[in-house]
């Protein structure tokens, strides 16, 4: 029997988690996140309300105001991994102020006192001291604790997603469901947005506005036409590779300006991934880089998925952050699946 579960989602962002945990059952009630722009997606795709705030400003009663009445109470979140990416490149320290918000998620967790808790963030942040005293605090509350490394395509999403996904509960021990997709059953580039309708570079689709991809200058146009899925700019004619690139630093990036494979996952989405020259984000076959509703799907959210009012305009940074910064859907709906089972087993 389906118990009840009633969660918020601290730094929410855009509803990738929301909507994974919902689509499982579980019944999400508040998303709280410092950027106004998460607001309307948040509130058009999903159940929840939106709440404007920064999560050192939310307090305890609030969320358990928001929570009464259900059963068992998850608290769940994602705080800002910019500071421990691998993307950072040792660019931030402890001084950041972000490493600080884990300590108010545990405030929060403290202050609340959830039945349970899930974190996802990136795989290094099991490498810091901050992340060590969060653990800690959460077992010197007596909650059950795992936590792993997650390879997003186990679990449905078309790509080369890793991703630190942590559980904890008070009723007992709790782990991540086994993968759903083998290897053999990844979903593909193609699969997942080989049948999108063909635009050109600097185009937008007449039917969907975020199906748009950046224009390209006449040097990138000529380099993605020289590039092949899955190679790398080390394919070209020496007239086109980047002077960066023949330096001996830059030949640590043979990604960048690739085009992505047909037959594999896509590779890791960030929040610039509309840009050719941010990573392997070519079209496998069209000369361009992909759509901001290619990347959004590539995230595993649904195509229909809302992240402008209709009529207003889009905002490709905006956008591209708000896709890039999510919890891919289908990662959110395994999470919310394995805290049902478990509840199931100990409530």
């Amino acid at each position: 029997m389906k118990k009840t579960i009633a969660a918020v989602d601290l730094f929410c962002g855009a509803g990738g988690l929301t909507r994974g945990l919902e689509k499982a059952g579980i019944d999400v009630r508040v998303g709280v996140d410092i950027d106004p722009a998460c607001a309307y997606p948040y509130e058009a795709n999903n159940g929840a309300r939106f709440e404007l705030k920064s999560v050192d400003r939310v307090s305890a009663r609030e969320l358990q105001d928001a929570m009464n009445g259900a059963p068992y109470r998850l608290l769940a979140g994602c705080a800002p991994c910019q500071p421990f990416s691998t993307y950072s490149q040792g660019k931030t320290d402890a001084s950041d102020d972000r490493w600080h918000l884990l300590r108010q998620f545990a405030r929060l967790v403290r202050e609340t006192k959830p039945h349970l808790v899930t974190m996802e963030n990136v795989p290094r942040l099991a490498q810091q001291d901050i992340f060590d005293e969060f653990v800690a605090e959460l077992r010197r509350l007596k909650f059950h604790v795992s936590y792993r490394a997650v390879h997003c395509a186990d679990y449905g999403v078309p790509q080369q997603r890793q991703r630190l996904v942590l559980l904890a509960s008070r009723l007992g021990p709790i782990e991540m469901i086994p993968p759903t997709h083998m290897p053999a059953r990844h979903v593909t580039v193609r699969q997942a947005i080989g049948d999108l309708p063909p635009i050109e570079a600097g185009e937008t689709h007449d039917r969907d506005p975020l199906h748009q991809a950046c224009t390209l200058s006449p040097t990138n146009l000529k380099r993605i036409k020289a590039s092949r899925p899955g190679g790398s700019w080390r394919d070209w004619d020496e007239d086109l590779v980047a002077d960066c690139h023949k330096k001996g630093s830059g030949k640590t990036y043979p990604s960048v300006y690739g085009r992505m494979s047909w037959d594999e996952p896509a590779p890791t989405m960030t929040t610039q991934f509309y840009g050719f020259g941010n990573g392997r984000f070519g079209h496998p076959e069209q000369d361009r880089a992909i759509s901001l509703r290619e990347g959004a799907i590539l995230q595993s959210f649904p195509r229909g998925y809302k992240f402008a009012r209709r009529g207003e305009p889009i905002y490709r940074k905006t956008v591209g952050r708000l896709i890039g910064n999510a919890v891919p859907v289908k990662l959110g709906e395994a999470i919310g699946k394995s805290v049902l089972r478990h509840v199931v087993e100990y409530g």
